[in-house]
């Protein structure tokens, strides 16, 4: 049950309102059982697209797998059929059919209906399982537009429909048919009592699922054919009888999965690369203590301390390549994020190589430790662990959360891979001493790429000194990747510094107008502060000696205010970047960022329509008013113009100048490197007479309504 506080609809509140002694509790909107679901069905199966789409399947899957995993199943079929419903059939257990005392509903109508509620929390029906939280089968009833289940069990076939959640009968077959909410489980028709199984078919709700999400049939064969790998001995058919399923002659697609190998079948499937060991299995099992709340006779939860047992099973394999590939899996669980158990499996690896490295003396001493990712090149390793009630990060189960398979995993790799890499038989001491070097190897490797690269970076005196202190510098060295804003003001910086993403974008602020080089010697252009820091901090040299290879970001971005006073600096610096950094310009790597110069804020948006409209000039802000008053859209009188960067907060700056999901640039192109030339002496040179004769000749062609003034 969850409560969500409703807002009013109301634009004006009164003051009342605004003082909070009218919000009572019939403000309060409560939603029970599966409402919740379909109010927020992304807090359950993460999203509403394709991918959300395909974790309702893996849910109904997974249940059968767990029949699978306690040695009561052998064979899952998953069927698309072609009225875009899915079915999944096993051969286990079945659902219990008999009353659950508390309820009063049969064991189908709670585990579909009833969130939290399942066989796998008691630890009596299942040692371990994929799905612990008890959601999974109801939240797919709720977000789908008709379920129909039937469970084979004690002699009968017992059968049940559901329509977004609510139990009750269908008049015909799909899920348009006409609907009577009210039935619950009926006995349909006798079968022999050793015939036992569940079979669960459903239509998605397209109320919930966006139009385009769709089950990707390449997707559901990797599920299958991972879930084979880690439960031997399961058969698994996946067959497609939809229209598109891309077949030539439109017939179904089917496709069988059973493997006997189990993970070191898997680790030879998804290696790439020729072996330099054979796959190792190392295998083991740890104990903790956890403190859950259990139900008492008195039907009250009481907090009780039990002794878990986790059992680890890894199979891993070096080859010749350069990348590595993990999969991790709790009770045949995929997470594809990691967890506890992968942190345990990487930091237990490390520390063994190194302890074995130093025993054996092939790291020298005067060298460092190799690193996680030195250890793990070239390895193919699935790193599986099973365990009762595993604690995952949220419904979607892409982190393992529980705290102490960090602890057993690491003991039990550790003690397993020790003894394979000190190991005296003389096949294992080939291979263990083959895996040592190649991890020497790697480590080697890479020092000496970090120390290569250092020095070749800042070769003149600018660039062998400190970058200045005022650069806010980005994370990343990805030099294609990386951008710099040459900001104009210490105001503009620091609202610049909020909008921009640390991990591409750096930042420096320049302090006024710079020197014009162009009427100016190279010793007082490196003499000059700001000129020294741009040269410094792009540390590619500068004149002659520069090596656009050795710049150090991507893009240089300037960024001043859309005035006068702006366009000015930008010219200073264009002046700076063709006379002293021309082959950046002429690779297309200087830009001019476009801020706005006026806001428009729209009294009442349509859905879909943005708050605020910016605008670039005056005519494009007369044109965009007339547009509106055409239209009839309402704004508000108080047009704000932007006298400079620091006006804006980060949102606004990020959104219009320099998110590159939103931003506009202009590139800084010389086609014309002779008249670009003439240009520059002109303007920005020492003859000061053919300059004001262009401005006096120039003067009646200007548009005064552009003067800034």
């Amino acid at each position: 049950m969850t409560a969500e506080t409703s807002v009013p609809s109301t634009a004006l509140l009164t003051g009342a309102d605004r003082d909070g002694s009218n919000y009572t509790a019939r403000h309060l909107l409560v939603l029970e059982g599966l409402e919740a679901v379909r109010k927020r069905p992304g807090m359950y199966i993460g999203s509403t697209d394709s991918r959300g789409l395909m974790h309702c399947l893996w849910e109904i899957i997974d249940n059968s797998v767990d029949e699978a995993l306690g040695g009561h199943c052998d064979h899952i079929d998953v069927v698309l059929h072609a009225d875009a419903s899915v079915e999944v059939r096993d051969n286990g257990r079945g659902i219990p059919v008999d009353v659950e005392p508390k309820t009063g509903l049969s064991g189908v109508e709670v585990v579909m209906t009833k969130l939290h509620a399942g066989g796998k929390f008691g630890g009596g029906s299942y040692a371990a399982s994929g799905g612990l939280h008890g959601v999974g089968a109801s939240v797919v009833n709720a977000l789908s537009a008709r379920l129909d289940v039937e469970v084979d069990r004690g002699g009968h076939t017992h059968a049940i429909s559901f329509r977004r959640g609510v139990p009750g009968s269908f008049a015909k077959a799909g899920a348009e048919a006409p609907f009577e909410p009210g039935n619950g489980l009926d006995k349909v028709k006798k079968v022999p009592r050793a015939r036992t199984g569940t079979r669960v078919r459903y239509w998605a709700d397209r109320q919930i699922f966006l139009k385009d999400a769709k089950l990707s049939l390449e997707t559901l064969y990797q599920r299958a054919r991972q879930t084979a790998f880690l439960v031997p001995g399961l058969t698994i058919v996946v067959r497609d009888e939809r229209t598109d399923n891309g077949s030539e002659d439109g017939k179904p697609v089917e496709e069988t999965f059973h493997y006997d190998g189990g993970i070191s079948e898997f680790a030879e499937y998804l290696t790439p690369d020729k072996p330099i060991c054979d796959v190792l299995r190392l295998t083991g099992s740890g104990t903790f203590k956890e403190t859950v709340p259990v139900l008492d006779d008195r039907g009250h939860m009481t907090p009780t301390e039990v002794t878990r047992e986790l059992g680890v099973d890894v199979a891993l394999r070096w080859g010749t390549g350069y990348d590595s590939t993990l999969r991790s899996f709790v009770n045949i669980i995929a997470t594809p994020k990691g967890g506890t158990h992968v942190r345990g499996f990487e930091g237990a690896v490390t520390r063994t190589f190194n302890e074995v490295l130093r025993a054996t003396k092939l790291l020298r001493v005067a060298e460092d430790d190799i690193v996680k990712d030195d250890a793990l090149e070239g390895l193919t390793a699935v790193v599986t662990v099973r365990l009762a009630e595993p604690q995952f990060e949220g419904q979607t189960k892409e982190v393992l959360g529980t705290s102490a398979a960090n602890r057993i995993v690491a003991n039990v790799v550790s003690r397993e891979l020790k003894a394979f890499l000190t190991s005296t038989k003389r096949d294992d001491k080939q291979q263990a001493r083959a895996v040592l070097e190649k991890a020497v190897a790697a480590a080697r490797t890479r020092i000496a790429a970090r120390q290569h690269k250092d020095a070749q970076r800042r070769k003149t005196a600018l660039e062998s000194s400190s970058l200045p202190a005022k650069l806010a510098d980005c994370r990343s060295d990805d030099v294609d990747r990386s951008e710099l804003f040459i900001v104009e003001g210490d105001s503009a910086l620091g609202t610049a510094k909020l909008a921009r993403n640390s991990e591409f974008q750096a930042l420096l602020p320049i302090r006024g107008k710079i020197l014009n080089v162009q009427k100016s010697s190279v010793t007082d252009m490196l003499k000059n502060a700001e000129c020294g820091a741009i040269i410094q901090v792009i540390g590619a040299g500068s004149g002659r000696t520069f090596d656009i290879d050795q710049a150090r970001y991507g893009k240089i971005i300037m960024m001043t205010d859309a005035d006068v006073d702006g366009s000015h600096i930008r010219c200073l610096l264009l002046t700076l970047f063709q006379r002293y950094m021309r082959p950046m310009v002429e690779a297309g790597r200087v830009f001019a960022a476009v801020p706005p110069l006026h806001r428009v804020e729209l009294s009442n948006p349509r859905k879909g329509q943005d708050k605020y409209v910016y605008t670039y000039s005056d005519r494009e802000l007369r044109e965009t008013l007339l547009e509106f008053e055409r239209k009839g859209v309402r704004y508000k009188e108080s047009i704000q113009r932007y006298k400079g960067l620091g006006e804006m907060d980060a949102d606004q700056l990020a959104e219009t100048t320099m998110d590159p999901r939103h931003r506009t640039l202009r590139r800084i192109n010389i086609s014309d490197l002779e008249g670009a030339e003439l240009a520059f002496d002109l303007l920005m040179g020492n003859e000061v007479a053919p300059r004001r004769e262009f401005i006096a000749n120039s003067a009646a062609t200007l548009d005064r309504s552009r003067i800034d003034a």
